[in-house]
């Protein structure tokens, strides 16, 4: 690091030869098209480097952090360059390898490095500019010219000398507050101070030491044999003495608690000199000790798939690991880690969803202990601070977190593993950048590869890949490995497909729990085995309608109906996230009869505990795991044992790994089937083939009239029981699913064979955003008009009140092309927001959309 900064300072140097000024090209947390520069001030020539955070000054008086990105000696040509007003950091914070990843993602999905940096950065590294008013003495105390809000303010400003604008809007009882500052500026009752504002503060602790005095044991032995008051202090002391033995180190929390004492009576042994306290800096999050202690043998067909890719790395960066549900393939990436950590190299094990992290965690620390580290954004952001820094000074060897995990400042990388990578969980939507983070990581992965084949690979796992990455790796641009039997030779489950046509409710609602799926649980849970059974919707009911008139409860924002969720007693829309008082009469014809249409999973919940009262059942979905280890526990209890059945969205779908499963149902297979979208038989396939996967995943029998057989069982529930894809899920076959998705997918010319980039605009006025979306795609037309589709509304036609149009273009994969098309793209938006009627026409571009 010392000779990277020195090389640096030399360039910073060479730039002011000769009189010759010294620029900085900065990227700043906001959404400009270019980044903006600044002068580098001689007195900082030395200090300034890329990757470092300056403070910089930005229209009148606005203030911002912003990273270096590059120095040159090029004056901006129509502008006259602010100065740089401070360093921040005496090193750098991001690498290069960082600041090319964030200008490659701006560029290919169409966003600003801005953009890009707000969400790659802690918000602890992203200083606020903080407005706050400051009192002019120079005034007086003679507000008799004032108004009732101005009086307000000036008299708070005289007793408190400085308020910032959340203070003023306090004191006014508005957020208001511009008009009333405005004139107490103007009358020189106070002034504008900016601050920035360092956010991080390292976590204290108070630990408690004794008096080197006594570290004699002759005059602790007296000490102790000569106490004659405080009986209370003197137990503290003991419990003090006791702790020290057997932890090393005794904290303050951690002596109260243990020997029931006060504060008051630690106080009195500190002021009799006999205790002493002291702060220290502390991690948030606890780390075991460093080793790694692998206690397993690859299988044969394990040891083979390990070989493979290793060999395929030597010819490719990536490689696709196919294989099928509990074939071993986390075994297989644990090899490769300690390969990486022998090595001196590191790790980023990247999974969809929080929820799994909680359970590798627990398997990863069992075999590398302190190397590991996890990064999600449960996390507080004082906790992603401090791995974001031992990242970057190489303290964690391997980094198991979600998509936002790649944008950490590793200084080695040696491997990338993405597993689950077809989940769509890895694109982000909202806000920029709308970025894969599969993708993301193989470019990533590719800026460490000058190297050769000591750079950083990448190993993509799944049991049902994306159609897209399958077909890269059967033409031959990644590697391709499979593994295709389970570990321990565990037959795959058997599949039964029930017709829930031939089942007749009384009030004909749609079957929840038809009789053979409750037959298979309670004699699956009779046995001590456990059952999961998926549902993907949550909330109790997704709509009511008025049995009289069909009248519908919809959001007052969004064109979508209501979700009545049962536990908190509200209808929910699951878009914008209002929520309303549950409704008991028709607002179109007053009558009170409602009934509920279709099942969430709160009502699965409330229906097994009808059935089963006496099994323990549990419910995993958003709702219901909102804490930051909410996932952990209850993933726990169901390892554990202590749950029975448990019911849930996507959540239980996804790599998580139970031995004690042997029935798994899927309530609604027609819900999954039944998507306007290309990508409709790609992702009931991997849900349902996921799910299955779940079940008998340890070898398991049941005696029959023939014999024994394995348990392991999924039953799907549907009304099109004789639907193709459903007979391909019956035979969980991956490729015969591929064969016939590609086809399609060529015909109708969507990836893999195309690029799409996806414009959805939106306004509150609904026939503005239909002439400018109409507009936007007309002056396309002539350069690309065999590749737009649209524009149209969307199914979902307003959202948050604002009304959406979409436009859909389609690009051979030609990257020149696809280049020009997202220049002119951009272009037109910028051509677009120059006329006045659709300068609030806001226009959101979503390339390689999900």
């Amino acid at each position: 690091m010392e000779e990277i900064l020195q090389n640096k300072r030399s360039d910073s140097f060479a730039l002011a030869e000769g009189g010759l000024g010294a620029y900085a090209e900065i990227i700043i947390p906001l959404a400009l098209p270019k980044n903006y520069t600044w002068l580098i001030p001689e007195n900082m020539l030395d200090v300034v480097h890329p990757g470092c955070r300056v403070e910089v000054n930005l229209g009148k008086n606005k203030k911002y952090a912003g990273i270096v990105k590059k120095i040159h000696r090029e004056k901006p040509e129509f502008f006259e360059p602010k100065e740089i007003l401070n360093v921040l950091d005496a090193e750098p914070v991001v690498y290069e390898e960082q600041l090319q990843l964030w200008q490659w993602m701006a560029s290919y999905y169409m966003c600003s490095e801005g953009e890009v940096m707000s969400a790659a950065l802690p918000s602890h590294f992203k200083l606020s500019s903080e407005t706050i008013l400051v009192f002019n003495e120079e005034y007086g105390d003679n507000f008799s010219s004032l108004d009732h809000d101005e009086y307000l303010v000036a008299e708070a400003l005289l007793i408190k000398k400085e308020l910032k604008l959340s203070e003023v809007q306090q004191v006014l009882d508005s957020s208001h507050v511009y008009p009333v500052i405005n004139k107490l500026i103007q009358k020189k009752v106070c002034y504008v101070w900016e601050a920035l504002k360092q956010s991080y503060s390292p976590k204290k602790e108070i630990y408690v030491l004794l008096n080197p005095e006594f570290n004699n044991e002759e005059k602790l032995s007296d000490l102790l044999n000569n106490w004659s008051r405080a009986p209370k202090q003197m137990e503290l002391l003991l419990s003090y003495l006791h702790l020290i033995k057997t932890e090393g180190e005794v904290t303050r929390s951690e002596l109260l608690k243990k020997s029931g004492a006060s504060d008051g009576q630690l106080k009195g042994l500190v002021d009799k000199r006999i205790l002493t306290v002291e702060k220290r800096s502390v991690d948030r999050l606890q780390y075991l000790p460093k080793n790694v202690r692998i206690d397993f043998e690859l299988s044969t067909l394990q040891q083979e798939a390990f070989e493979k890719i290793k060999n395929s790395f030597s010819e490719k960066p990536v490689c696709l690991l196919h294989g099928i549900t509990s074939s071993g393939k986390t075994q297989v990436y644990i090899k490769l880690i300690e390969q990486c950590i022998l090595q001196g190299k590191q790790v980023l094990y990247m999974l969809p969803e929080i929820a799994l992290t909680s359970q590798i965690i627990r398997r990863l620390q069992k075999h590398f202990g302190g190397f590991i580290g996890i990064y999600h954004s449960k996390f507080s952001q004082n906790e992603r601070v401090e791995i974001w820094n031992k990242v970057k000074n190489g303290e964690l060897s391997v980094v198991l977190g979600a998509r936002s995990s790649v944008f950490l400042p590793y200084n080695n990388l040696g491997l990338i593993i993405c597993d689950e990578e077809y989940d769509t969980s890895f694109k982000q939507q909202d806000p920029a950048p709308r970025y894969n983070g599969r993708d993301a990581a193989i470019y990533f992965a590719s800026l460490f590869n000058s190297a050769g084949e000591t750079g950083a690979h990448v190993l993509l796992g799944s049991a049902t890949p994306a159609l897209e990455t399958y077909h890269n790796a059967i033409t031959g641009k990644y590697g391709l490995v499979e593994l295709t039997q389970r570990y321990g030779d565990v037959q795959l489950p058997s599949i039964e497909i029930i017709d829930t046509k031939k089942i007749i409710q009384k009030d004909k609602s749609k079957v929840m729990l038809s009789p053979p799926l409750i037959e298979a649980i309670r004699e699956t849970v009779e046995r001590n085995k456990q059952v999961i059974l998926f549902q993907n919707r949550r909330g109790y009911s997704p709509y009511q309608v008025c049995r009289v008139c069909g009248w519908i409860p919809q959001c007052k924002y969004c064109d979508v109906s209501l979700t009545y969720h049962k536990f908190s007693n509200k209808l929910i829309c699951h878009y914008c996230g209002t929520t309303y008082p549950p409704l008991t009469t028709c607002a179109a014809c007053g009558s009170h009869d409602f009934m509920q249409r279709n099942f969430g999973t709160e009502r699965i919940e409330e229906q097994l505990l009808e059935e089963f009262p006496n099994f323990r059942i549990a419910r995993m979905d958003v709702d219901a795991v909102r804490g930051k280890n909410a996932h952990d526990v209850l993933i726990q209890q169901f390892e554990q044992r202590r749950i029975d059945i448990l019911v849930g969205t996507q959540m239980v779908v996804k790599g998580l790994d139970f031995d004690n499963v042997d029935l798994v149902g899927i309530l609604d297979a027609d819900g999954l089937l039944h998507f306007a979208d290309f990508r409709v038989n790609e992702r009931a396939f991997q849900l349902m083939e996921q799910v299955s996967g779940r079940a008998g995943r340890k070898p398991s029998f049941i005696e029959t009239a023939t014999g024994k057989e394995v348990a392991g069982k999924v039953m799907i529930q549907t009304i099109q029981p004789q639907n193709p894809l459903l007979q391909i899920i019956q035979r969980h076959d991956y490729k015969a699913m591929y064969e016939t998705e590609i086809e399609s997918r060529k015909q109708f010319f969507y990836p893999p064979f195309s690029r799409l980039v996806h414009l959805t605009f939106k306004h509150k006025m609904k026939d503005v955003v239909e002439r400018g979306a109409h507009q936007f795609a007309n002056s396309l037309r002539n350069k690309y008009g065999n590749y737009i589709v649209g524009p149209a509304e969307p199914v979902i036609n307003r959202i948050r009140n604002l009304y959406l149009m979409e436009l859909l273009i389609k690009l051979p994969r030609d990257s020149k092309l696809i280049s020009q098309c997202k220049e002119d793209i951009l272009h037109q938006v910028a051509v677009l927001h120059n006329e006045r009627s659709f300068k609030s026409v806001v226009i959101v571009p979503d390339v390689d959309t999900l």
